[in-house]
């Protein structure tokens, strides 16, 4: 349980009452007493603070936080000497995404295309700056009056020049695996173009209400990702526009160098969808065809049945030339 309660004093802000909790921090909303500002005041529990991954990843999302001025993208408030270690941010009036879509489950066209549109100009101007959000997702997006949207929680967003820090790293911290790109999947360190799977993921989700892989454990979301393709949006809602289907295709390629190269484009299309080609892709008519990762891990253990036979054979022919 959180050691704050309302009518509290951190330093020269008043706690008001707790808004979230986590494993790793409580969010209070909180009035800065010096102007009488509404603000958002975040904690670390004790724990987090004895772990130095997790504090990185607090004190990361502080850096990063500080340098970022977008209005679709929440502003870390810089401060003086703190009495502890915690955050400040402006106060936003909304709610969560994954809260807007537990209750209507999908969106109107126009709504997914206006909330998805503005994620993107968020998006282009992150990556203007050198940051890739990295943990994309429903939870982590607030949406205010009239579909404003705000990204929030960059606790594991990359800085350019910072330590990698890859998904294989940061299982736990990272949650669902459901917007994950497939590269981050493998470990890799994600850029921009991961940003725009995971967008492309929760466009899907906006105007089917699913997502496009599901699973009993996060090992076979992962691997559904890796082999399978989704359920075609149009088939799961009909009133998917064969342009916006497609939109989600290059959205949500597997290799990243074959989606969208950058959120702007991306916007692109979804602004003038009328424009955009639509494409006879196999993966609208073979997508009930599964691959199993039996499949791959048969061929792992040859692979590695073969590698000493390989290298007893260079022995042996390095040998007889002596």
């Amino acid at each position: 349980m959180s050691e704050f309660h309302p009518g509290d004093h951190l330093d020269h802000y008043r706690i008001d009452g707790l808004v979230a909790r986590s494993g790793m921090a409580s969010i209070f909303r909180g009035t800065d007493e010096r102007d009488g500002r509404a603000v958002a005041i975040k904690i670390p529990h004790a724990q987090m603070e004895a772990d130095p991954l997790l504090f990185d990843r607090f004190n990361r999302e502080e850096e990063i936080g500080k340098k970022l001025d977008h209005p679709g993208v929440v502003r870390v408030l810089t401060d003086e000497e703190r009495s502890r270690r915690y955050m400040v941010l402006e106060w936003v009036e909304g709610r969560l995404l994954r809260q807007i879509l537990n209750e209507q489950k999908k969106f109107p066209p126009e709504r997914a295309i206006r909330i998805t549109t503005a994620l993107c100009n968020a998006l282009d101007y992150i990556h203007s700056q050198g940051v890739v959000h990295r943990d994309l997702k429903p939870e982590n997006i607030m949406v205010g009056p009239d579909d404003q949207v705000k990204l929030i929680d960059f606790g594991i967003a990359a800085n350019a020049g910072s330590r990698r820090l890859t998904f294989a790293k940061l299982t736990e911290a990272m949650g669902t695996p459901d917007y994950i790109s497939p590269e981050q999947v493998k470990g890799k360190r994600g850029d921009a173009r991961s940003d725009v799977y995971s967008l492309g993921v929760m466009f899907y989700e906006m105007l089917t209400g699913k997502v496009p892989f599901i699973g009993p454990n996060p090992f076979v979301i992962m691997n559904e990702r890796l082999l399978n393709n989704p359920i075609p949006p149009r088939e799961v809602n009909p009133e998917v526009s064969p342009e916006l289907q497609e939109i989600i295709y290059r959205a949500l390629e597997r290799d990243p160098n074959k989606r969208y190269p950058n959120a702007h484009e991306f916007a692109l299309d979804l602004e003038h969808p009328e424009k955009v080609g639509v494409a006879d892709r196999p993966e609208i008519h073979n997508w009930k065809i599964k691959r199993s990762p039996v499949v791959r891990q048969v061929l792992f253990y040859i692979a590695m049945f073969m590698i000493p036979i390989v290298v007893f054979g260079l022995m042996l022919f390095l040998a007889r030339r002596k």
